[in-house]
């Protein structure tokens, strides 16, 4: 009886867990629980890892399209910069050549006929003119080539595309009776084409040049004219050009003790008749001015015209 009380008992009690055992079985459930986090955090560590690698290899993928396409535009570029500048050289020798040949393209010739007084048959004489006269600047380049000493170890001539001084002035001696020194002439030469001073004188230049020589109104014939005699192309013709274009127009005497104070002289009495605001210079205004109210003071620094008999004769010559 009193086993089977001990017995109910034992069973009616709840048994006492073994410290050992409860803290050998806690340690294993507190480790299974460590395992679990741990897990955790390695697979949110793997995603970042996945999402930056992925942002990563975006970025780069995006760098590299952006670069390419820019290399695209820049080749795209270069390819029509060049295209552009290929075009640009077969125009430029394309109307070399039509000038040398003295013909004149259509679009051209419409232009010339509107910044020039002259007619279409006019224009096409002018431009045979101009063919011969670039033939013997090319010609007369050569022979000099050919006949200097040095020729031998000289580079190759270029082609003189245009009309050069040593043919221009020929040109005005023979043709348009233009009989002065040599610095006038030069300044002719550089002053005729306004927009290319002192180039060898091609088509347009030469046309434009020719038709305010010719048949330029007052206006134009007098800015001529001052353009020739300001010879520092500042602006003014001042005291010293004046007399530098007077002293060499002037026929030196034999018996003319010092000519120059009578050129000083002939100076002081021209200023005083152009120098209209008087700040001890000409000015175009003052030039323009001056002529106007007497015409024949146009050339009072020297022959930088045409006679009009030279003008006649010249227009019978071209045969239109």
């Amino acid at each position: 009886m009193v086993s089977h009380g001990k017995t109910g008992g034992s069973k009616g009690r709840s048994p006492t867990p073994t410290p050992n055992r409860d803290n050998g079985g806690g340690a294993v459930g507190g480790g299974g629980g460590g395992g679990g986090g741990t897990g955790a955090q390695t697979a949110t560590a793997g995603n970042n890892l996945a999402r930056s690698t992925l942002h990563a290899n975006k970025t780069i993928l995006k760098t590299v399209s952006v670069f390419l396409a820019s290399g695209k535009r820049n080749s795209n570029n270069q390819s029509k910069t060049a295209a552009t500048a290929l075009q640009n050289k077969r125009q430029l020798r394309q109307r070399k050549m039509e000038e040398l040949s003295g013909k004149i393209n259509p679009k051209l010739l419409d232009n010339l006929r509107k910044k020039t007084r002259f007619t279409k048959d006019e224009l096409d004489a002018l431009c045979r003119i101009y063919r011969k006269l670039v033939s013997n600047c090319q010609y007369a380049a050569k022979t000099l080539a050919s006949s200097s000493s040095s020729a031998a170890i000289a580079k190759p001539h270029a082609a003189v595309e245009g009309i050069d001084r040593i043919v221009f002035r020929e040109l005005l001696h023979s043709t348009f009776d233009i009989v002065t020194e040599e610095i006038l002439m030069e300044r002719i030469f550089c002053s005729w084409d306004k927009a290319h001073e002192g180039l060898p004188l091609r088509l347009e230049g030469w046309l434009i040049g020719l038709s305010t020589f010719l048949r330029g109104t007052a206006t134009e014939r007098a800015a001529f004219c001052f353009r020739v005699y300001d010879l520092n192309t500042d602006g003014f013709i001042t005291k010293d050009e004046m007399f530098t274009l007077l002293r060499n127009c002037l026929i030196k005497q034999p018996q003319d003790e010092d000519p120059d104070e009578g050129v000083k002289d002939l100076v002081e009495i021209v200023l005083k008749k152009f120098d209209i605001d008087k700040d001890g210079k000409v000015s175009l205004e003052d030039f323009m001015a001056t002529v106007t109210a007497e015409p024949l003071l146009i050339e009072a620094f020297g022959q930088c015209l045409p006679t009009d008999s030279a003008v006649v004769s010249f227009f019978s010559t071209l045969q239109v």
